[in-house]
């Protein structure tokens, strides 16, 4: 099977569905009016404002991505493999979206009933069953219906769901937000007493293992802050020129007492420059701790080595 880098991935999702179709299968686009279409093999599926949505399954996204894998049923490589494969023989012109047309509603993916598959995959990544139980009560995890994929929900302080993060529960390794995410508030588990300290993370399921070594320790994990960052943080190529992450620093801006941020990034070149740009940009207001897993490349990876699970990694490019 053929591997991808993350930047690679990055880059295949930069095109949204509009431009592949414009592109690379004209045919099967159908204007119906101003910036609106629909396409042949799929009337209810409806493209606008740089979104789709697809009706009849409830389901939608962003990117040409998003579309392969729900709608035409292609594995994560295969759609990677055919957007990346497209680009190269011929680059895309790219469709711009006006700013004020840009969506901001968050939709969040049809919920399931049902919470088996959710549960069965986020244990068969370590992850403790109490944790995951107390996360589906609190409404932070759901089961997509009818893909069963498992959605992480993140809230503002108003209780109003924000951000949604879809990943697979299937062999696919698909992960993606859910169209209008909001990354200020990307899933989060907060202590409910003032806590001086931040932990973050790269994905919800790094975040979940980090909970769960907690709780073997006998530790507190509920009485920590931990921020996932909603996906792989790039650093621009000047460090100086970077941005902090939303999800990091509205917390920072609404928790004036925070004074140390423990930082668990990938072990991996794009995770190592983050943790190292982070530490710059934050250094002279916060005291910046590096947490490198002593095993494997995130923490999910040192769990799963410490409960004696062998998952098998999609992206096997990254360097120790």
């Amino acid at each position: 099977m053929k591997y991808y880098s993350k930047e690679e991935i990055v880059k295949a999702k930069e095109i949204d569905l509009l431009t592949y179709l414009q592109n690379y299968d004209p045919n099967e686009l159908i204007h119906t009016s101003r910036e609106n279409y629909t396409t042949k093999t799929h009337d209810s599926l409806k493209i606008s404002n740089g979104m789709w949505y697809w009706f009849s399954r409830g389901i939608g996204g962003k990117t040409a991505l998003e579309y392969l894998i729900q709608v035409k049923e292609l594995s994560f490589i295969q759609a990677v493999e055919m957007i990346l494969g497209e680009s190269k023989k011929s680059p895309p012109s790219l469709h711009e979206i006006k700013e004020k047309e840009k969506i901001d509603r968050l939709i969040l993916p049809k919920k399931s009933v049902q919470y088996n598959k959710t549960k069965e995959y986020l244990t068969s990544r370590g992850i403790d069953e109490d944790i995951i139980q107390e996360c589906i009560d609190n409404d932070l995890i759901y089961e997509q219906y009818p893909n069963k994929n498992v959605i992480f929900i993140g809230y503002d302080e108003s209780k109003n769901p924000r951000y949604a993060c879809c990943r697979a529960t299937n062999s696919s390794k698909y992960v993606n937000e859910a169209s209008g995410s909001d990354k200020k508030f990307s899933f989060r588990l907060l202590s409910k007493e003032v806590k001086n300290t931040v932990h973050l993370f790269e994905s919800a399921i790094d975040l979940l293992s980090y909970a769960t070594l907690l709780k073997e320790k006998g530790l507190k994990w509920y009485e920590e802050n931990l921020i996932s960052l909603a996906g792989v943080y790039q650093s621009a190529n000047n460090i100086l020129n970077s941005k902090i992450p939303k999800a990091i620093d509205y917390f920072l801006e609404n928790n004036l007492q925070i004074e140390k941020i423990y930082i668990h990034f990938d072990n991996d070149i794009v995770g190592r420059k983050a943790t190292k740009t982070l530490e710059l940009l934050l250094k002279n207001k916060y005291e910046i701790i590096d947490i490198q897993v002593p095993f494997g490349k995130d923490v999910n990876d040192f769990l799963c080595f410490k409960k004696g699970i062998n998952i098998k990694k999609q992206n096997k490019s990254y360097e120790k």
